[in-house]
């Protein structure tokens, strides 16, 4: 699918905005930019995923995030990074479901991207979505190309970076790794 041609464009939200989506199991999320207000909720997240899924997202084991890694992923710089939560009313409180960033490199032009959703709302369209978004507002800002490297073994991820017009290479450098390309 290339996203360049579908309509959803047209709907997005400001990237300051917050906004309702409903996914295919009709369950809705609310999707939002991260703030370093997200430090607990952020935390949490990241210590509900699942080993596989955390060694997907960080390509490693990351059993108990540390505090420097927390404070970069919710201080983000607006000038070069996006980072967009999902989340869903937990008491009086939010929980985040999917996190999806670009990081942009030094060249201004190109970006470095991840998204991970928690292993329970996999599979409703919740990586599409929160991606839908990220690749919008990088087209938004002038990015030309999108990358992401990921362990070979991730088929979701494979499949979802296809889906939404990725290419796929063996990383050059570690055979156990692709790289997702997406030229904007």
């Amino acid at each position: 699918m290339n996203t360049s041609s579908t309509p959803f464009s047209a709907s997005l939200p400001a990237l300051s905005g917050r906004w309702s989506q409903t996914l295919r199991d009709r369950s809705q999320v609310l999707i939002r930019p991260i703030a370093p207000q997200d430090r607990t909720a952020e935390r949490n997240f990241l210590e509900a995923l699942s080993s596989e899924a955390r060694r997907f997202r960080f390509l490693g084991q990351i059993k108990c995030p540390g505090e420097q890694l927390i404070d970069r992923l919710v201080d983000i710089d607006p000038a070069s990074e996006v980072a967009f939560v999902a989340a869903v009313p937990d008491g009086s409180a939010e929980r985040i479901v999917g996190v999806s960033r670009y990081s942009a490199l030094a060249d201004g032009n190109s970006c470095e991207c991840a998204v991970t959703v928690l292993d329970d709302w996999q599979n409703k369209g919740l990586g599409s979505a929160l991606m839908k978004h990220l690749i919008e507002i990088a087209r938004q800002r002038g990015i030309r190309r999108m990358s992401s490297i990921d362990l070979a073994e991730n088929v979701q991820m494979r499949d979802l970076a296809i889906y939404l017009g990725f290419h796929v290479r063996i990383d050059p450098d570690n055979v156990s790794q692709v790289i997702h390309e997406l030229y904007l």
